[in-house]
């Protein structure tokens, strides 16, 4: 599998809705919280500007937030991507 990162706030519903969909996966990833500006701004310059969270990144593809990722597995499309990138 491939390297799986996600930027995130604590307090965000769906990056934890996020998080439990890799998690029951069994997905394995990186968690960047982005409370500190800086990191937000990195994370933005990334995600093509979009600045809210989460952004998920598999491997060089952004995802997108919680709703792209959602949408991915419903179309059985991240798995692929999940594996298919590595």
């Amino acid at each position: 599998m491939t390297k799986v990162e996600i930027y995130t706030t604590p307090t965000c519903p769906y990056c934890h809705a996020a998080k439990a969909l890799l998690g029951d996966k069994g997905v394995a990833f990186e968690e960047i919280i982005v409370l500190d500006p800086a990191l937000r701004a990195a994370m933005t310059q990334r995600a093509h500007g979009r600045r809210t969270v989460p952004q998920i990144f598999v491997g060089e593809t952004h995802v997108g937030g919680y709703d792209d990722l959602a949408a991915l597995e419903r179309q059985g499309k991240l798995d692929p991507l999940l594996e298919g990138a590595a």
